[in-house]
């Protein structure tokens, strides 16, 4: 049951985890709202995760889809629940859903064709979630915080292919050449975003280089992004 409810993406949970946290965090007066918002968020995404395989299945003609009706309808109405309230209270939310809709489309197109799996569905999938910093901090309080944003979405962009290079496409170079010529582009990125951020990001350069082709077991890569991820919400706090 737990399989069948709860999504098992484990990387999805740190991207739509630390760009809200940090947010909140760098926001002057984080409030109950955010709870509220935050349920909402995850909430959403398991109902969304759940909607998209049940349109891929079904397209196919599989009964498996099943399955997956009763989560989406379940965790639909508890995004409501959650975030009905905090976006009547604050109406611009529904504005800052809206832009977040075309990225959703692009997911779902691709979930309709079975490429869950292509890179630019990932990298769609990366653009709404890192923009969740500046929703968050803005229900705080907060001006626009471009620049932790940024530097969130120059991470989670790039643990798009690093990840393939480690799983999927390990024995693919072009995909290699990719994944460390954007950890390299995006360490000269962040540190005109601060100096300070050239330590995280030379670590992430460091690994995208060194750790493909190691044969790493599944566990490990998670731990290893688990950290990354923690270094990044650590390095946005401290910076900014």
């Amino acid at each position: 049951m737990k399989y069948r409810w709860i999504p098992d993406q484990h990387g999805a949970w740190a991207m739509l985890a630390v760009p809200f946290l940090a947010g909140t965090l760098l926001a002057p007066r984080p409030r109950w709202a955010h709870a509220l918002l935050f349920a909402a968020w995850l909430l959403g995404y398991v109902a969304v995760f759940h909607a998209q395989q049940w349109l891929r299945l079904h397209r196919r003609g599989l009964r498996s889809a099943g399955r997956h009706g009763r989560p989406a309808v379940v965790f639909g109405a508890a995004f409501a629940a959650a975030g009905g309230p905090v976006a009547a209270l604050h109406p611009w939310l529904v504005v800052a859903a809206l832009t977040a809709s075309p990225f959703v489309a692009v997911n779902t197109y691709f979930a309709w064709r079975g490429r869950e799996r292509a890179l630019v569905n990932g990298l769609a999938a990366v653009v709404p979630a890192c923009g969740m910093l500046l929703v968050a901090g803005r229900l705080g309080g907060a001006g626009p915080l471009w620049a932790p944003a940024l530097a969130c979405l120059l991470y989670f962009a790039g643990t798009v292919p690093y990840v393939k290079t480690m799983i999927r496409e390990r024995n693919s170079r072009a995909y290699y050449r990719g994944s460390v010529a954007h950890h390299a582009a995006a360490l000269a990125a962040a540190c005109c975003l601060s100096p300070w951020l050239a330590l995280p990001f030379a670590a992430y350069l460091a690994r995208a280089a060194a750790l493909p082709g190691r044969a790493l077991k599944a566990p490990v890569i998670g731990a290893v992004e688990v950290v990354c991820s923690a270094a990044l919400l650590a390095a946005l706090l401290l910076v900014f």
